[in-house]
């Protein structure tokens, strides 16, 4: 039997709190988190390195209406300590499948996760191990889209993924437009010419400077992730 090889030693998977509600309105669907962790657990076992970067929007959502009219910044840390909650989910799960996998924050709460140390960071996924980072950045202003650009970056990995509900970027969106077709591959300048909004425009021009490829694919799709560490045509490839 041929054992297929991966496209990607390393790669940088950022998934929104979003997609850990399933169809819930809001919080952790217990099956949608242990689905993807399975996607997760199946790519590290074929040698990938395998980083995450969580948004909090599932459980900020909850919140959201009691933070209008808040302070930005205010409201951007409690959106930070709401991925470190996901995180902790993502990580628990992981465990459960078998995986070692390490909670990394950008903001200091050293008695529930550690911080962020870029040599510690790389050192855990050279051994293996899957490493979640938590809290975006550590600053407010700036997206988990950008807290994956950044960390993609210093890790060295050689793919951002980010993962969404729709199989990669269309030309009108899918549900309203049957005509609408799905690029294959883009580069960084026709997506920004297009305005395609795939990510926020800091996240976008730092992978852009980088040289960092970005994949656009549905964690939603069975065996998609898997694909796209293949090298298959599966999702979007933006490309320098």
């Amino acid at each position: 039997m041929t054992v297929a090889t991966p496209a990607y030693k390393r790669i940088l998977l950022k998934l929104s709190g979003e997609a850990l509600m399933g169809d819930d309105a809001f919080g952790i669907n217990r099956a949608t988190i242990v689905r993807m962790v399975q996607e997760v657990a199946e790519v590290t076992r074929m040698g990938v390195e395998v980083a995450v970067v969580i948004g909090g929007g599932n459980i900020f959502r909850g919140v959201a209406g009691g933070a209008e009219g808040m302070d930005r910044a205010t409201a951007d840390y409690m959106g930070m300590l709401a991925t470190v909650m996901n995180a902790l989910a993502l990580a628990d799960a992981m465990d459960k499948q078998g995986l070692t996998a390490r909670v990394m924050s950008a903001i200091s709460i050293e008695q529930v996760v550690e911080p962020y140390v870029r040599p510690k960071a790389l050192q855990y996924l050279e051994e293996g191990k899957v490493v979640v980072f938590a809290a975006g950045t550590g600053n407010p202003f700036f997206t988990t889209d950008t807290a994956a650009a950044l960390r993609g970056a210093e890790i060295g990995a050689e793919l951002v993924l980010k993962a969404t509900k729709v199989d990669g970027v269309y030309t009108a969106d899918p549900h309203k437009d049957p005509t609408a077709t799905r690029y294959a591959k883009l580069s960084f300048d026709e997506a920004m010419v297009r305005n395609l909004g795939i990510m926020d425009a800091t996240a976008f021009a730092l992978c852009r400077d980088q040289k960092l490829p970005v994949k656009v694919f549905s964690i939603f799709k069975p065996g998609a992730l898997k694909r796209v560490v293949l090298g298959e045509d599966e999702g979007t490839l933006v490309y320098a």
